[in-house]
């Protein structure tokens, strides 16, 4: 079945930010981002219009080389990385805890897994948004997941954390183009949680 307009560009949004939170963006996926056409969210001056906009904007600024600078001082480090996007972090204070356990059985139950070759672990923020592309758009036998798996998926592997993470990358003294991509992701996140709540709302109803 062909996938709606609407939860296309859900998928593609997702697929965007697994892309930038996963490595830096390179000069054709900046000059790409840079030439999109905006986002209507529904309303004039919703904040995912705003954070868009702002995104786009910076990626027609933007150098590569510099991105890539700032991308590894974010999330890249001999040591610690200042900037350490898992789950199991921030929902238990320790990387590869319970929270991964309970994510890769989930995973398992989808039909998801990790990539050969993938050296993050599963529950990495991009990866989790790749994760909520695939139930979207590319789904197992390239079905959709319904909306209810969605929903159980990110109120239980993103909602709880990702904005404390997104705060910490905003709030990094060498994020500059990140502090942008953290806004758009919270701002996107921040619909999807409205959507996924109306859902529940309705289906009670």
């Amino acid at each position: 079945m062909a996938v709606e307009p609407e939860e296309q560009a859900r998928a593609d949004m997702y697929a965007l930010l697994a892309r930038m939170l996963h490595a830096a963006p390179d000069a054709p996926m900046l000059s790409s981002l840079a030439a999109a056409d905006a986002i209507v969210a529904g309303q004039s001056g919703h904040p995912l219009d705003r954070a868009w906009e702002r995104l786009v904007q910076a990626a027609g600024v933007m150098d590569e080389a510099c991105v890539a600078e700032e991308f590894n001082a974010l999330f890249i480090s001999v040591g610690s990385p200042k900037i350490n996007p898992y789950a199991s972090l921030y929902m238990s204070g320790f990387i590869n805890e319970k929270p991964l356990v309970a994510l890769r059985d989930d995973l398992a139950r989808l039909g998801l897994g990790r990539a050969p070759g993938q050296r993050e672990m599963e529950d990495h923020l991009g990866a989790l948004c790749e994760a909520m592309r695939l139930m979207i758009a590319t789904g197992p036998g390239g079905a959709m997941q319904p909306i209810t798996l969605q929903q159980q998926f990110f109120d239980t592997h993103i909602a709880p954390w990702f904005r404390r993470c997104l705060q910490d990358i905003r709030s990094a003294p060498e994020a500059n183009f990140y502090r942008l991509v953290a806004d758009f992701a919270q701002a996107f996140f921040e619909v999807e949680a409205e959507a996924f709540a109306l859902d529940g709302e309705c289906e009670a109803a």
